[in-house]
């Protein structure tokens, strides 16, 4: 990547190691019909130290409930919870735009040990 023409801000290596990204595996999947904009709620098995978390997440274009349960994704576990609606969203499940601009997530491409951090 050419730095002189980045667009994005630069931040220190040690800001980047605050945010605590970690891989789980869905647990269960519903959907989240008094979301404003349409969405799924994930609970997410992180392992013994962080456990399971609950979390809102924007997929419901790329992705099924009956294909979430059991896969495992990305998300941030520090962030603080933030109310969405009803529900309380614990962790920030991480995803990319698709050519639409829909959220396709951020998975391993093979299973790994749940609860390790991205680094």
């Amino acid at each position: 990547m050419d730095q002189t023409n980045s667009t994005a801000s630069q931040i220190a290596f040690g800001d980047f190691l605050k945010v605590d990204i970690r891989v789980g595996r869905i647990v269960a999947a519903e959907a989240f019909p008094e979301a404003r904009k349409p969405a799924f709620k994930l609970t997410i098995d992180f392992g013994p130290e962080i456990g399971t978390k609950r979390s809102s997440a924007q997929i419901t274009v790329n992705h099924t409930l009956g294909e979430l349960v059991g896969s495992q994704v990305l998300a941030v576990v520090n962030f603080p919870p933030r109310q969405i609606g009803p529900f309380i969203s614990e962790v920030l499940t991480l995803g990319v735009p698709d050519e639409n601009g829909d959220v396709m997530l951020i998975r391993p491409d093979r299973d790994v040990p749940i609860g390790g951090r991205l680094y």
